[in-house]
Parts: C-alpha cells; sequence; structure tokens
C-alpha cells in the first residue's frame, strides 16, 4: 500500500510540472484533439500509479464510452471518462450512504471507491478515483494479459464484452494512441462503382427478411478496403453473405463486408487492421453452399451494426457511407 501511494505521489508530481506546457498547448487544439490528449494524460497517469499498462484502461473506458453512448438506461457519456459504476457498488452494497465519498467508510462498507488523486477523498465523479478504482479491482487478480481477462469477465460477466475490449487493448498498443476514428470508403473513389440507400428493403431469398446494409455495385474483383481501425471478428462463409468479413472497430460498431469474390492474402481472424487495408475483392458469392456465385450482379453488400453491452441491431451504413466518399473525393484532391 506504502508503494502505491508513492507511485501516485509521483503521478501527481510529473502532472502539476506539465500542466502549465499543457495549458499553452490546448490553445491551439480543436475540442476533440485536446479531449483526447486529456484522455491520454488520465491513462498514462494510472499507468505510473498501477503499472498497468495505459492500453489496457484506455480499452476499458473507450467500451464504457460506447455502451453509455447506446443504451438508454444508462447516462451518455461527456466527460474524459467513459467508465460507469452503480453508486452501490462503489460506496458499497450496505452502505446507508450511497453518496459517501470517504475512502475509509466506502473500504469499511466494502465498496470499490478508491481515491485516486490522494485529495482523501473516493469521489465517483473524479477522472482520476474512476479509473484508479478500476485498476485496483483488476490488479486483484494480477496485471499480465492473461490474469487481466479474468478480471474483466468477473467485472463484464460477458465473454463478448471481454473480446471486444482485448481487441481495443491491441489497437491502442499497436498504434500508440486512441485517436482511430479515421474512416474511409470501402472501395477506391474515382472507380466504376455505384449505390444508393437500400437499407431496410424487404430481401426474399431464404425467406422474408429486412435488408441490413447498402449494396455498392462495381465491378468484379475491385478492392475492398477496411473501412476503419479494427480487429477482424469473422471471415469465412455464409448462405446469404457468401464470402464475407467482420470488423470491429473501437466504438463498438462492426462493419460487415459480403458477397466478396476472395480474401485479401494472409488475411485471418484476430488480425488488425486500418482504413484501407485490403480485405478482398467484390464479387457475387452467396445465396447457396460454399463456392456459390453469379446469382446476382457482382457487388459488396455493406453493413454496420452497434453492440451496447446487451444485444447488437443493424443501422442505415448510407449517411456514412456519402461522408466517407466526400472525405476520399477531398483527399484525393488535396494530393
Amino acid at each position: 500500500m506504502r508503494y502505491r501511494y508513492f507511485f501516485i505521489t509521483v503521478a501527481l508530481f510529473i502532472s502539476l510540472i506539465c500542466s502549465t506546457a499543457n495549458r499553452v498547448e490546448a490553445s491551439t487544439m480543436t475540442p476533440e484533439e485536446y479531449k483526447i490528449k486529456l484522455r491520454m494524460s488520465l491513462y498514462e497517469y494510472v499507468e505510473t500509479a498501477t503499472t498497468i499498462p495505459w492500453y489496457f484502461i484506455a480499452a476499458i473506458d473507450q467500451y464504457e464510452h460506447s455502451i453509455r453512448n447506446a443504451r438508454r438506461d444508462l447516462p451518455d457519456s461527456t466527460g474524459p471518462v467513459g467508465i460507469h459504476i452503480d453508486p452501490k457498488i462503489w460506496s458499497g452494497m450496505l452502505n446507508p450512504n450511497s453518496e459517501d465519498d470517504n475512502p475509509a467508510s466506502i473500504q469499511f462498507w466494502g465498496g470499490l471507491g478508491t481515491d485516486g488523486n490522494s485529495d482523501g477523498k473516493a469521489s465517483i465523479r473524479t477522472n482520476e478515483d474512476m479509473l484508479l478504482t478500476v485498476s485496483n479491482y483488476l490488479l486483484k487478480y494480477g496485471n499480465d494479459e492473461a490474469n487481466f481477462r479474468i478480471g474483466l469477465w468477473n467485472y463484464y460477466k460477458r465473454d463478448k464484452a471481454v473480446g471486444i475490449i482485448m481487441g481495443n487493448a491491441r489497437l491502442f498498443q499497436k498504434y500508440g494512441t486512441i485517436d482511430l476514428n479515421k474512416k474511409v470508403f470501402p472501395v477506391p473513389v474515382r472507380t466504376h462503382y455505384t449505390y444508393r440507400g437500400t437499407w431496410g428493403v424487404a430481401r426474399g431469398w431464404g425467406g422474408r427478411r429486412s435488408h441490413e446494409g447498402t449494396d455498392v455495385f462495381a465491378d468484379y474483383g475491385l478492392p475492398v478496403r477496411s473501412t476503419c481501425y479494427g480487429v477482424i471478428e469473422m471471415k469465412g462463409w455464409n448462405k446469404y453473405g457468401g464470402w464475407r468479413v467482420g470488423i470491429r472497430d473501437i466504438n463498438n460498431t462492426y462493419h460487415y463486408f459480403a458477397h466478396l469474390s476472395g480474401f485479401a492474402k494472409g488475411l485471418q481472424t484476430g488480425q488488425t487492421v486500418e482504413p484501407g487495408t485490403l480485405i478482398g475483392g467484390v464479387g457475387s458469392t452467396g445465396y447457396g453452399p460454399p463456392g456459390t456465385s453469379g446469382k446476382f450482379p457482382p457487388h459488396l453488400h455493406y453493413g454496420l451494426y452497434k453492440d451496447n453491452g446487451l444485444t447488437e441491431w443493424s443501422f442505415d451504413p448510407y449517411p456514412l457511407l456519402r461522408v466517407w466518399e466526400r472525405n476520399d473525393l477531398r483527399a484525393r484532391k488535396s494530393r
């Protein structure tokens, strides 16, 4: 315990030294750039205080940001830290004061709340306190990846949550930043393709169902690219989608690419990708057993699905495709 408070003191000292320089630098940043820098400084502070790598803490926080903004039963995430802990769990289930911020009484009542910035309070509304509380919970299991997974499962009781968080951690570790929101159009712009809004249109093959995506009609074999930074969750055959790939981004959105002519060489599930990574080619596979092709004109079926920690649903990708296409066209003009 003595060493933990020593590391917290060191982290606070470093943050005080850097605060003046950060304020000067912040004046030249956009609001989004400043928010990213603030979040990164908090994660690095926690790493110094706990020895847990910053990207593990960032991955949990990113997951919580995404599920809070996708659910109606949780308050929206507006601050730099997205982690939400029920006040009764924070203060202790039997604690008569659900707003308790006294570290000693919280500990007495078996609550999780921790004083993360050495101000004598364990406040559920303080960024450092929230991050240190989750970190201390995970440290009970160890700070290596295997035990980190066990701690996550015991916290969320959901295999999918563990997988998504670990995917986020791999992306943050690989790229050294949480600024991974860039998106691109799924096929190269200025090529021969066409698309329109077809989400929700009825489909008949295999029984009546709704079209959960946008069809991008294009030349056979035209390169299909990852639209995002993400992790490949799925690669293989489906009787409806043919050869298809699924990629999960850091905002807990699943990007679905179907009817491919084939896959890029070496593409594997669990692989990290970035915007523009080749994943396959436009094709006409599907509507039958593996290898079935040619039952419809070649096109890419592109779908988007959102997970909120409880369930997953499809939403219309067409408006976002229009934005990404315009951005790609603008980028080509500027080169």
